[in-house]
This record gives structure tokens, C-alpha cells and sequence, in this order.
């Protein structure tokens, strides 16, 4: 579904409107860009009480995400309006182009904010994005689409639900989580990792007294979207989530030239931990060929 707002929402089309992919990219192309004010809070509470309902094609099973498009500072209060929306369990990704006000986008969107607050320099900047953010949507729908399948009821009360995640001791192979345990301990905790440009989803399971984990064998210089799930015998507690990516491998220092003559010189260093090539590339200063 999608609503274009300035002073005056209005909606596109509803969930309901379009069954096929191509119906929905057809229906992007026809329309048509609302120039105008900027009232975002008026905006995300006619998403809630028009776009959100049973009638809309709203399903009462189906996770809700909002993902807030938005080119400037709101004029009225965005983040009572979000509030509402979140309250309610609707998670809401943020995303600013060129005049986006970065604090408000934080203020609106759900947390972990390192997953749904986006800001780029100019509109077509936003296809730099699609990538990324439609692997963290899928994979949002998805663990939630888990449990569903699994016949368990997610419960997202404070007693049953840890707090807290910390990312810490990350090295380019590991990374070291901890959190603070919900009021009631679950009986195992599900910790689901995987790198967030794509790859293989890798499941941890913990016994319920833990809450600590060290990651190991990771992939360096990679960003990794981590969840912690608390697991009951009849609930799943609702889910922390954190990012956080782990180190480049280390690199060769402390470079020296010597011995030099008119065609020859030798280099030196201070070795690499781990390493066990090098690749030494040479080019004539200052923008010649590649040697």
C-alpha cells in the first residue's frame, strides 16, 4: 500500500488494491509526485486509521511495517503520532533525503535505529538503498513469520522479553553479545546471525541461564544483523536485534624504503598477523600506469 502526503494525505492505493509485483511497479510508475508542507505526524496517523485496517486489505496475522519516505523537518509533532503507531506493535522505518531532519527520523523509527533510520544526500541516492533495506525487511518478516509457523504466540512483555543487547570484543572473526535476562528466564534462548548483504542465516541455542555468547569463525570486514529470541515453553518473548560489523584483517605497518638506485629499491615492513601472502603493487607517482 502506499499514501503520498504534503498538508493532506492521500492514499495511493491500498494492501488490497494490487495482487501481482507488476501491478504494483505499473502503479509506481503512474504516480504522480505531491509537492507541498511537510506534516509527517498527520501523515503516519492517517496510515493507522486509513491505511492500516481490515478493510484496506490489512491482515490481523500479518506483521505491520511503515516505511516513512520523507524529504524534510515535519511541521507538527511526527513523534506523538509514531508513538501511537509503535505502541501498537507497527514498526516503522525511517528514511530522509536531501532536508530529512536525522533526530526526528530517529525519534519516529523503531528500534534498533541502526537498522531503520536511513538519510541520503538526493533522491537518486535512494536506489543505493534497496538492497540493504529490502534484506532487513524480509528477514524482519520472516523471523516473525517463524514463529507463527512454529504454533507459538509471541509475547512482547517486559517479563518475558530480554533488554540490553551489547556488542562488544568484536575482532574481524568474532564478537562477543550480552543482554539483560527478562524478569522471567526462559527456558532456552534462539540466537540468529547472518551477514547483512546476503549469506547463510547460522542459529545458536542457549540454555536459559545464559546470557552471553561469543560468536566465532565470522567473515571479517562484514556487517552482521544478530537477534537474541527468549523461548518458553508454550511463548517466544519478542526479539532484541543489534548490527554491528566485524574488523578488516589486520594490515602490514610501518612501510620503509631502502637500497634505492635508478631502477630498484627494497621495501620493508612490520608483518601482518595472520598473513600469509602479500600482493606489493608499484606505480609511477603521481597518476601513472599501474607497474
Amino acid at each position: 500500500g502506499l499514501s503520498q502526503y504534503s498538508s493532506d494525505p492521500r492514499t495511493e492505493w491500498d494492501l488490497s488494491a494490487y495482487s501481482t509485483r507488476d501491478q504494483v511497479l505499473e502503479a509506481m510508475r503512474n504516480l504522480r509526485y505531491k509537492g507541498g508542507n511537510t506534516f509527517t505526524g498527520l501523515a503516519l496517523t492517517h496510515v493507522l486509521e486509513q491505511n492500516l485496517k481490515p478493510e484496506a486489505g490489512a491482515r490481523l496475522e500479518a506483521e505491520k511495517l511503515v516505511i516513512l519516505l520523507t524529504d524534510g523537518k515535519s511541521q507538527d509533532d511526527a513523534n506523538l503520532a509514531a508513538q501511537t503507531l509503535k505502541n501498537l506493535g507497527i514498526e516503522i522505518f525511517a528514511i530522509g533525503v536531501k532536508n530529512a531532519d536525522e533526530a526526528e527520523l530517529k525519534q519516529v523509527a523503531s528500534e534498533p535505529l541502526e537498522l531503520t533510520v536511513y538519510n541520503v544526500l538526493d533522491f537518486p541516492l535512494l536506489s543505493s538503498l534497496v538492497g540493504r533495506l529490502t534484506r532487513v525487511l524480509c528477514t524482519w518478516i520472516k523471523e516473525k513469520s517463524n514463529k507463527e509457523n512454529a504454533d507459538i504466540p509471541v509475547n512482547t512483555g517486559p517479563q518475558l522479553s530480554p533488554t540490553d543487547l551489547k556488542i562488544s570484543a568484536v575482532t574481524s572473526k568474532s564478537m562477543h553479545l550480552t543482554w539483560s535476562p527478562p524478569l522471567r528466564p526462559p527456558k532456552k534462548y534462539r540466537i540468529v546471525y547472518y551477514p547483512s548483504k546476503g549469506g547463510i542465516s547460522k542459529e545458536v541455542v542457549l540454555d536459559g541461564a545464559v546470557s552471553s555468547l561469543q560468536l566465532s569463525n565470522l567473515t571479517s570486514h562484514t556487517e552482521y544483523l544478530v537477534s537474541v529470541f527468549p523461548v518458553y515453553d508454550t511463548v517466544v518473548g519478542d526479539g532484541l536485534r543489534g548490527v554491528t560489523s566485524t574488523l578488516p584483517l589486520s594490515s602490514p605497518r610501518s612501510l620503509r624504503v631502502s637500497e634505492l638506485s635508478h631502477n630498484s629499491m627494497r621495501l620493508s615492513w612490520k608483518a601482518a598477523q595472520g598473513a600469509t601472502q602479500y600482493l606489493v603493487l608499484c606505480s609511477a607517482a603521481p597518476d601513472g600506469a599501474e607497474d
